[in-house]
């Protein structure tokens, strides 16, 4: 038998600590509150007697989610920290016990089994602190989520979003696509469906659906319409079930249409001509004379309001050739008290052209007024309307004086086609990969790039990829040319595909 001196926590006087014998086994120890030995004191206590050592949670094999519960699915890979998260989550005796330390165990990927080894402190008898380490094998158990399960019968979407647009030139909804894959607008799709006049958004939830469509109201001038369609009624609890579709009209014109504007139109936007072109089709519509060079801005409700088509499509532009330019002098301009803005990227001349159909059989000149000047040059080629041919159905255009209508509007510089294509070292992704292209969807795509060529203001809503499998050589036939437009490397990104990285290695 051992003594005890009465010294507080078994220290001496001279500072020695004293050893007492533990209770149970007799072995040496320092004085404690239990006056036992760790393993006694493990043997006695189990403070993880309440925390299951076994425990199941549930994973989805069609879209590889975790279930966090209630009812949320995780994206989870392997060994991460959201799958620790959702395993101690199944794990109910934890609040009793303070978690020091967790992670998990190797086991093989296809075992269906998960082991995550804990590191806990509990307090014992007399507040003694006792730390243990224990593994918890998880099995994973497959069970089908709810968007799965709503997919496999046919059933998965809850919204949609339709996207159409009423115009001969789809230019527009080219646009609205780089707009969407630039902003990432399309993250919370369950699908997209393109359509002869647009596409379709399928989402499971009305709060993405709406996030769609504020999007597209912020993008491009448009009209929305929602419904929605009753699938079930619960009359016990008075619950609905609801399908919800948004109709999304965009403007039925495009760059380069020449509309017709009526008399009030044209008073509110600063006395512009009733006929003018469309320079861009933004949040916004942006209008342009081409006599002029006056700029207007027709908003979204505006449009809406009095609503507008275009008498001449992009379709209908005729070729010229350029015989004389003559750059107006300032004097020359006349400007009127109430103007609009003026365009300081153009320049006003007085330009002669003769139709490419005519030209050698006859040589009658046709003096235009267009905002081209810093561009063309004798000999050029260049894309306008000859309203004199035009066969034009508009109550408005009617309406106006013939003597005020201008006989031909230059519209855009024309290249040669082939040489662009040829030498265009870059390219756009879409959002639907396999999708059949015909001719005529095809030239007006085609359109549309040369238009992100010529409009520097538009490529930057638009993400430039460098093509790899195009090498433009040294000695092209447009080095002549220095006016035409070209993208720039600086403007161009790098299209990153891992997995063709991964095949090409293999």
């Amino acid at each position: 038998m051992e003594y005890i001196n009465n010294t507080p926590s078994g220290v001496s006087g001279s500072g020695v600590v004293n050893k007492i014998l533990c209770c149970e086994c007799g072995v040496p120890i320092e004085p404690n509150a239990t006056n036992m030995c760790v393993p006694c004191l493990r043997s006695h206590v189990d403070i993880t007697e309440n925390i299951p050592k076994q425990a199941v949670i549930f994973f989805c094999r069609n879209c590889e989610r975790y279930l966090n519960p209630p009812s949320e699915w995780v994206q989870c890979s392997l060994e991460s920290k959201e799958l620790l998260s959702v395993c101690l989550k199944r794990l109910q005796g934890l609040r009793q016990v303070k978690l020091v330390d967790a992670g998990f165990v190797w086991t093989e990927p296809h075992s269906k089994r998960i082991k995550v080894k804990l590191t806990v402190h509990g307090e014992v008898m007399n507040d003694v602190v006792l730390q243990q380490v224990f593994v918890v094998e998880f099995t994973v158990n497959n069970q089908m989520c709810d968007d799965c399960h709503r997919t496999e019968a046919k059933d998965f979407w809850r919204c949609m979003v339709q996207v159409r647009q009423k115009a001969v030139n789809k230019k527009t909804l080219f646009y609205l696509e780089q707009m969407i894959l630039k902003h990432k607008a399309h993250d919370n799709t369950l699908g997209i469906k393109p359509n002869p006049g647009g596409l379709d958004f399928y989402y499971a939830t009305d709060a993405h659906a709406r996030k769609m469509v504020d999007f597209l109201q912020a993008v491009l001038p448009v009209k929305v319409t929602s419904s929605k369609k009753l699938i079930s009624h619960d009359i016990h609890s008075n619950s609905y079930n609801y399908k919800y579709s948004y109709a999304v009209d965009i403007v039925p014109i495009s760059k380069g249409s020449l509309v017709c504007l009526n008399k009030r139109l044209t008073q509110q936007m600063g006395h512009i001509a009733p006929v003018c072109l469309v320079a861009k089709v933004a949040n916004s519509i942006h209008l342009i004379d081409p006599q002029t060079a006056q700029l207007a801005e027709v908003q979204n409700m505006a449009f809406w309001k009095t609503p507008f088509e275009a008498i001449c499509n992009p379709k209908q532009m005729v070729e010229f050739i350029v015989m004389d330019v003559e750059i107006m002098r300032e004097s020359e301009r006349k400007a009127f008290p109430g103007q609009g803005p003026v365009s300081m990227r153009h320049t006003l001349a007085d330009v002669w052209v003769v139709k490419s159909s005519e030209l050698g059989i006859n040589d009658n000149t046709i003096h235009v007024k267009s905002h081209l000047g810093n561009l063309l040059k004798p000999g050029d080629s260049v894309l306008g309307y000859d309203l004199r041919d035009a066969n034009v159905n508009n109550a408005d255009f009617e309406k106006l004086n013939p003597d005020t209508v201008p006989d031909v509007l230059l519209v855009k510089k024309s290249y040669d086609k082939t040489v662009r294509k040829q030498n265009r070292n870059w390219k756009l992704k879409h959002l639907a990969e396999d999708v059949a292209v015909d001719t005529d969807i095809e030239n007006e795509y085609n359109e549309f790039l040369e238009d992100l060529e010529e409009d520097p203001e538009l490529r930057q809503n638009v993400n430039i990829f460098k093509d790899k499998n195009k090498q433009i050589p040294v000695d092209t036939n447009d080095m002549d040319d220095p006016s035409l437009p070209r993208i720039t490397l600086e403007e161009m990104l790098d299209d990153l595909v891992l997995e063709d990285e991964e095949m090409g290695d293999g």
